[in-house]
């Protein structure tokens, strides 16, 4: 019998010091060479340790071989210059220094394909790979050769579908794709978004998810939604159109926000992964105060369709925080369990 409630997370956890400074994003490596490459073999089997001696069911590499979920995908990628960059604006929050698109995008070679197989071979607990998902990673860069956002999305999709096949074919069960620009861009959403996710996940087999929140809890995220005002109902244009796609599972933020509950009833017959681990502040979360969080969502969402997890990424935490917010999601996911077996 499947469990009840399992525990997940949205994919990253905090670098190791000896691997990447800690608390930034874009980190730069510590290491070079096979030392490098050993030290991020060693960084994922202590995050998988860490996630399995909490209790979380499914379990990812923490994102340990990859200094930013999009970038490190695009720099293996042709048709893209890293040398000279031009600063854009991400997601209409602040400014970055991003790479520019000078010719049509191609993948060459395997890019994760490695890290996945390696993965797989660390744990018998269920696998859950992340990827950053078309629309997310054209607005991360700087387009200068398709010149339609449109265009390069779905250039980017096919070159998703052919690594996410690949990664299938390693053994793992759930692939997400890591959006959080739905929650920006609705018009687009609506008009090509969604169809260029489905095309990222085409022809896979495993569970497929995509993860919609409102960002790492850095000071531009942070500083954004103290603008949304009294309730944050972003979720409401993308989910019905989510609800009617082929994506089986929808991860997103519920703890500390001020997202409506009700929301989530818009994404009848989906696995609904809810966020009840705030990633934006060091404060841990009790076992209660998760429970809670999940009990309000089962209000709204089947209990077998109820999945335990973060609200976003945690790599800019620091190690000791992240592995006690796990701890703190896995035992109010128990208890929660408890009351819906007893």
């Amino acid at each position: 019998m499947p469990t009840l409630v399992p525990t997940t997370i949205a994919g990253s956890l905090p670098k190791p010091e000896w691997l990447a400074p800690a608390h930034q994003l874009w980190a730069p490596w510590l290491l070079e060479g096979e030392k490098l490459a050993e030290g991020k073999r060693d960084a994922v089997r202590l995050a998988l340790f860490d996630q399995e001696h909490a209790g979380i069911d499914i379990v990812t590499d923490g994102e340990q071989s990859r200094r930013h979920f999009v970038t490190t995908l695009i720099e293996n990628l042709e048709g893209v210059d890293f040398k000279h960059k031009k600063t854009v604006r991400i997601r209409n929050r602040y400014d970055a220094d991003v790479p520019i698109v000078v010719g049509p995008v191609a993948r060459t070679h395997p890019i994760y394909v490695d890290d996945a197989h390696f993965l797989r071979g660390q744990t018998g607990r269920r696998v859950k790979f992340t990827l950053p998902g078309p629309m997310t990673m054209v607005d991360t860069l700087y387009d200068d050769h398709y010149r339609s956002r449109e265009k390069l999305a779905w250039a980017f999709a096919e070159i998703l579908n052919e690594e996410a096949l690949a990664i299938e074919a390693t053994g793992v069960d759930v692939i997400q794709f890591d959006e959080p620009a739905f929650n920006v861009y609705f018009d687009e959403v609506r008009d090509w978004g969604i169809a260029a996710l489905e095309r990222a996940a085409q022809g896979l087999k495993c569970r497929t998810a995509v993860h919609i929140c409102y960002g790492y809890g850095i000071k531009a995220n942070i500083d954004w939604k103290a603008t949304l005002g009294s309730e944050w109902r972003q979720y409401q244009q993308t989910f019905p159109l989510l609800a009617q796609s082929s994506i089986r599972q929808v991860s997103l933020e519920c703890a500390n926000s001020r997202v409506p509950l009700e929301l989530l009833g818009l994404l009848a017959g989906k696995d609904v992964l809810v966020g009840a681990i705030d990633v934006a502040t060091d404060r841990v979360e009790t076992p209660q105060g998760v429970a809670a969080t999940l009990r309000a969502a089962l209000a709204f969402v089947p209990a077998n369709r109820l999945h335990a997890c973060t609200n976003c990424g945690m790599v800019p935490l620091s190690r000791d925080v992240a592995r006690a917010k796990l701890e703190a999601l896995a035992a109010g996911a128990a208890l929660v369990r408890g009351e819906l077996s007893g």
